[in-house]
């Protein structure tokens, strides 16, 4: 089998307006090397070879101890925080938010996806609803998608007019300065995926009937509209990159380094100390005075399917 594959290899050609036999080759082999990306990539990928497990795992570890200390000094300084994850489907934002918050305590950090706008929130000034959702002291708010759908999802797909986009290109770096100023730490992460990638990850949903939900009728349209949402993206960095809330790329062919990196990098962004709070040592029970509770056959139980050995 692994002879067939290099021959496989040297036979492949990279096409610019299909994805070649080489990418293909890596589509189901993951561990591999994509020597040449297809020029439909978004952004310098070099490589897909997935990290070692073993080392993603405790480097993971790791930063997730580090994200707990983080979220201590947050609380105690009142520290207040934005996130925001943008990027093509399955480009490995989802991933990467469950990462970032899963060690969090959920009252201190939140995860903030918005649907459709409803036709009330549609008359409303249009960062209104997003402004609902924003950190009080010492609470970090993590956007699973933001107020850049107008510049994307909805430019590409003609859900906004090209007055509205005009303004929304003049007003969001003025609303994301006033968010700086007002204290609050915004950073902004656009996770970069190859077309192969994207297409071999939309294949694993459609392969497993429990992801299969991942995939809608809106992420298929924008798969046949992956120049445009280039060209969307390219206009979006040119209005919006501004030096108070800069945005930082994520290479993200392989999601185990993406995760890494980016949780890296946002703790590098917050001036946090140690503040753990040192254990508490548990005290005795007191006594509980006299109490016969109920008998136990008046309750009801859930069936024990793992009987013990």
């Amino acid at each position: 089998m692994g002879k067939d594959k290099n021959k496989k290899l040297k036979k492949a050609s990279v096409s610019s307006d299909k994805i070649s036999e080489m990418d293909m080759e890596c589509l189901d082999g993951t561990d591999q090397d994509i020597k040449q990306p297809s020029a439909f990539s978004d952004g310098a990928h070099s490589s897909v070879q997935r990290l070692n497990k073993k080392l993603y795992e405790s480097e993971l570890k790791k930063l997730q101890s580090d994200l707990v200390r983080m979220q201590y000094w947050i609380k105690a300084t009142g520290f207040r925080m934005i996130v925001l994850f943008e990027g093509r489907d399955a480009a490995g934002k989802g991933g990467t938010i469950k990462r970032l918050t899963e060690p969090m305590n959920p009252r201190g950090c939140r995860v903030v996806a918005l649907g459709t706008p409803s036709d009330q929130q549609k008359t409303q000034w249009y960062f209104q609803r997003y402004v609902d959702h924003f950190p009080s002291a010492g609470e970090i708010v993590v956007f699973d998608r933001s107020w850049y759908n107008r510049a994307g999802v909805e430019r590409v797909m003609g859900f906004c007019t090209q007055d509205e986009l005009e303004r929304f290109y003049q007003a969001c770096p003025q609303f994301e300065r006033m968010l700086v100023q007002s204290g609050i730490l915004l950073l902004k992460y656009w996770f970069s995926v190859s077309d192969v990638q994207q297409e071999a990850r939309f294949q694993s949903r459609i392969n497993d009937f429990t992801r299969r939900w991942k995939l809608s009728e809106m992420d298929l349209e924008a798969r046949n509209r992956w120049v445009e949402f280039s060209k969307a993206k390219d206009v979006m960095f040119t209005h919006t990159n501004i030096p108070e809330a800069p945005w930082f790329t994520v290479e993200a062919d392989d999601k185990r380094r993406a995760r890494l990196n980016c949780i890296r990098h946002l703790l590098s962004k917050v001036p946090w100390e140690d503040m753990t709070p040192p254990a508490i040592q548990l005290p005795s029970r007191p006594e509980q005075g006299e109490y016969e509770r109920p008998p136990i056959n008046e309750q009801f139980f859930v069936p024990n399917a793992y009987p013990y050995d």
